[in-house]
């Protein structure tokens, strides 16, 4: 008798598969697809309407308008996104991934629920609420004169649980309480009092809705070196951060012949780092002709700009040294000085060997005694 085995078909499963959300009109919502398999499965995305869950149709990057794009890679796993953007009511519905590694899996004659798996996520779109908000702010001068933010909630379908305001994504102290109607104060408004605000909404039983006003400013810089002393060869970093919004564009120059030059990064010495209301320049070892001098970063948006100098100084890599050299050139200097002054002595001060120790007594007094003797006698 002849014995058949017959081999299992190749398995795959969901590693992670989409979730179900609530989203409001004109938002957007991404649906992540993760599966693992050997070979590594096909992903696909489908989409049925509300209360027509039999009837899915396949969907593909760039459908709805260039609304939906689905992004996929294969690798030891198979992952996909789905993401739709600027949201309708009509999106509403049923989205499903499969997933199969089945060879017959594309065969019209297989039934798809045996050769596909399948994971689902449902998606609700609401009305978003109507939310009237005042004018964007505009800051000319430090300090201005006082302005007041406000947010209306007009039209909502859903009951409000509270309300608050944020700015730059974090909330404001003292802010949260439950009304539609809203204001924020700002005193005297300066740079730093710039940026994205937001009155935000939350309902029960519905997403949160939020609207932005935007306080513009120049940029203000508050931080940077004056100054930045290293030795050739070393490296050398110098930073300025400011206030302000929009956040602005960084420009850094270095002064030559008196006129400022955009730094260009020729020699792969200089790197520059640029995050928002921060930047950052870093030269590599420091060349002790090319690099000292002013270097000017500037900060400019849609509203202004500024400017602010850190001087580099570079020394030599003798610098460390010059303290104890000094200190060695006096010695020497002494020394010399000592060993002139004691060859240049007077002759008198030094004595001789071949004379007496001491001055010769004379017998002055002697003589004058015969002297006067001899005078005595003839008399």
């Amino acid at each position: 008798p002849v014995t058949a085995f017959l081999l299992p078909l190749p398995l795959a499963g969901f590693v992670k598969s989409p979730m179900s959300e609530t989203k409001l009109t004109g938002d957007a919502f991404e649906l992540y697809c993760d599966v693992v398999g050997s070979p590594t499965p096909e992903i696909q995305w489908w989409y049925a309407e509300v209360n027509r869950a039999e009837s899915f149709r396949q969907l593909w990057d760039g459908a709805r308008k260039r609304r939906v794009t689905v992004n996929t890679a294969y690798g030891s796993n198979g992952v996909s996104v789905l993401r739709i953007t600027r949201l309708t009511l009509e999106d509403s519905g049923t989205y499903e991934c499969r997933a199969s590694n089945d060879p017959k899996r594309n065969d019209l004659r297989q039934n798809p629920s045996i050769t596909w798996i399948r994971a689902q996520a449902t998606i609700s779109v609401l009305q978003k609420p109507r939310i009237v908000t005042s004018e964007e702010v505009i800051i000319r001068e430090s300090p201005a004169p006082s302005v007041t933010l406000q947010c209306n909630l007009t039209s909502n379908s859903h009951t409000l649980t509270y309300s608050y305001w944020t700015k730059n994504g974090v909330e404001l102290t003292a802010t949260r309480k439950n009304a539609s109607n809203m204001e924020y104060r700002i005193n005297k408004p300066r740079a730093e009092d710039s940026g994205e605000y937001h009155c935000v909404y939350h309902f029960l039983n519905a997403p949160k809705a939020n609207a932005t006003i935007e306080v513009k400013a120049a940029p203000d810089i508050t931080g940077h070196k004056r100054s930045e002393n290293k030795n050739e060869g070393q490296d050398a970093m110098m930073y300025c951060k400011s206030v302000g919004y929009p956040h602005p564009e960084w420009i850094w120059r270095k002064k030559e012949n008196g006129m400022p030059m955009e730094i260009v990064n020729t020699s792969g010495r200089f790197i520059i780092i640029n995050r928002e209301n921060y930047t950052e320049l870093s030269i590599t070892n420091l060349q002790i002709i090319e690099d000292p001098g002013e270097y000017e970063c500037n900060a400019t948006n849609s509203i202004g700009s500024a400017s602010v100098v850190t001087i580099l100084r570079v020394r030599s890599h003798l610098a460390p040294l010059w303290p104890f050299l000094g200190i060695l050139a006096e010695i020497i200097i002494l020394v010399v000085i000592i060993v002139v002054y004691e060859k240049r002595k007077r002759p008198d001060e030094v004595p001789d060997d071949d004379e007496p120790a001491g001055p010769m007594k004379t017998n002055s007094t002697n003589n004058h005694k015969d002297k006067n003797l001899r005078q005595r006698n003839t008399n």
